[in-house]
């Protein structure tokens, strides 16, 4: 789901562009036992997918799939840059 998210703005060439959190909570078998896993990420889209992300609320269930890649030539900390969304219907 989007925890955080920032305002629809576009880059010098006019590309809009749209940075947000990603907060994610699930159960999964490891070592034949159920874990709970829960994480955050930040994430960024681009196009299409920003347009998407900026028009939905805050909370709402999503798939998100893309690649990870260093925030900047400054931080190493990784950036989840999403290439498809797709939001959970009826919420």
């Amino acid at each position: 789901m989007i925890a955080q998210l920032k305002a629809l703005r576009y880059t010098p060439a006019g590309v809009p562009v749209v940075e947000f959190r990603l907060k994610h909570a699930s159960e999964r078998q490891e070592a034949g036992a159920v874990r709970k896993v829960s994480a955050e990420l930040d994430a960024i889209a681009f196009e299409a997918q920003a347009r998407l992300v900026a028009g939905s609320a805050l909370g709402r269930p999503l798939r998100a799939e893309g690649f990870l890649a260093a925030k900047s030539r400054r931080s190493a900390r990784p950036v989840l840059h999403v290439t498809n969304i797709e939001f959970e219907e009826g919420n």
